[in-house]
């Protein structure tokens, strides 16, 4: 059996649309988030960002955090006093798993947060701090 060179290309034209289709469909029903929805605000105040980032570089005793199976713990410098914010888990595959917690370390200067109410998966950590009146910025990437 022998195929026309009309036929032939009549087969890949008819491939490609069906590709092309099949490519369609696939990214109308992909999940987009946005980091945040109000990105535009965020953007403006993001040189508010760059100084809190400073000065946490600037500290002698850095904020750190370890993450265990039971939870995260984070170890707030011990010279800091006065300390509050908020702590941002951020979980970039899926934003029905952010959540954001108030910052309320215990009298040694640590907060443990419990992970069993916490969906598995990869979460950017971002710590919004303030303490003895100055902004602090921490972030780093953690799996739970």
């Amino acid at each position: 059996m022998k195929i026309s060179w009309g036929t032939g290309i009549g087969a890949v034209y008819g491939l490609f649309v069906l590709m092309i289709l099949g490519l369609v469909g696939m990214s109308v029903i992909q999940k987009i988030d946005l980091v945040t929805d109000d990105y535009y605000v965020e953007e403006i105040q993001y040189q508010g960002k760059i100084d809190k980032i400073n000065n946490a570089k600037q500290l002698t005793t850095p904020l750190k955090w370890e993450v265990a199976k039971s939870g995260i713990t984070i170890h707030y410098p011990a010279d800091r006093k006065g300390i509050s914010g908020h702590i941002y888990l951020y979980c970039p595959s899926d934003n029905r798993k952010d959540f954001k917690l108030d910052i309320q370390p215990d009298k040694s200067g640590n907060q443990f947060i419990s992970t069993q109410k916490i969906p598995t998966g990869r979460y950017q950590l971002k710590i919004d701090w303030q303490a003895n009146g100055v902004g602090y910025w921490n972030e780093g990437t953690v799996n739970i």
